[in-house]
């Protein structure tokens, strides 16, 4: 069965269920899940530039037998080429890695910048650097011009720096892409995103990590009810929702479970909402204290856009 398709504010479509590929970095086990995934029915691989296994798809997806234009694929800046000088180059090299000519989707991985000289996700609060997110994006949009990407988004945008941003987008994102769970719903995130025409992808839907979703039991009674898998039914509540969701398996049943949705009732739905539980798996305040105002935009201003 055909996955279906989200339409982006651009008028493109993209896949509501996708493979995701965060710390997937197998070599040659990557490649073969993705032929597996899109062999089943993926169409859409989201992929990022500090994940250093771009090569890894590019090989598989060379080697699958379908077209171009029925794949969409998902890359990331990250936050080392925010100079707007240096973002044409960085998505030179996400192409490169991936063997494409155009990604479908490009994001902002994050709302802030460090040095350039810093390649690692593990960084410290000396090597932050002030770029305006606004440089960088007019540095994206007109990759857009280019034809070099057919949309653009962010990830990890908090709706404070959304609703800063948005009134000088010459291209409004299309897309922000956040942890969403049933563990840390986002509900008003995700109502405002959706309320001005950006649609929101989930990662890590799942919880994953020491994150309990899996074991709530409200989650799995509902599976039980439903003869799936307590996966299943967070996917679904997501989707229900309008959510893209990413899951990310190399197990051969689970790519084949995460495909196939539950019908949840209203009330399913209404119950899965309300859970009280809180957690986040990707919170960078845990490591440098500057970085609070990304997910606890309460506790600390936001930067300058």
């Amino acid at each position: 069965m055909p996955v279906k398709s989200i339409k982006l504010n651009n008028g493109v479509l993209m896949p509501e269920i996708g493979l995701g590929t965060w710390r997937a970095d197998e070599t040659g086990v990557l490649a073969e899940t993705v032929k597996k995934a899109i062999a089943m029915g993926y169409r859409h691989i989201d992929c990022a530039k500090i994940y250093n296994n771009q090569r890894e798809i590019g090989k598989a997806l060379r080697q699958v037998d379908v077209p171009r234009n029925e794949l969409f694929i998902v890359s990331k800046i990250f936050q080392n080429k925010h100079r707007p000088e240096l973002v044409p180059g960085a998505v030179d090299e996400i192409l490169e890695e991936l063997e494409l000519e155009q990604l479908d989707l490009l994001l902002m991985h994050w709302p802030y910048a460090i040095k350039p000289e810093q390649e690692s996700a593990d960084f410290t609060a000396d090597e932050l650097e002030d770029v305006p997110i606004m440089d960088t994006w007019h540095a994206m949009e007109k990759l857009v011009d280019q034809g070099k990407v057919r949309s653009i988004g962010v990830s990890n945008f908090n709706q404070q720096v959304l609703e800063k941003m948005v009134p000088q987008c010459r291209i409004i994102p299309a897309m922000n892409q956040i942890e969403v769970h049933p563990y840390n719903p986002e509900h008003e995130l995700v109502k405002y995103c959706q309320s001005q025409n950006i649609a929101v992808t989930a990662f890590c839907p799942l919880g994953g990590g020491k994150i309990s979703v899996m074991n709530d039991n409200l989650i799995k009674r509902i599976a039980d009810a439903h003869s799936c898998t307590p996966a299943q039914v967070a996917l679904s509540w997501l989707l229900a929702r309008g959510i893209i969701v990413i899951p990310k398996s190399n197990n051969e049943v689970r790519l084949k479970q995460n495909l196939r949705t539950a019908a949840l009732t209203f009330d399913e739905i209404r119950m899965i909402s309300a859970i009280k539980s809180r957690e986040r798996k990707v919170d960078p305040s845990r490591d440098i204290e500057e970085l609070t105002w990304v997910f606890h935009p309460d506790k600390a201003q936001c930067p300058l856009i």
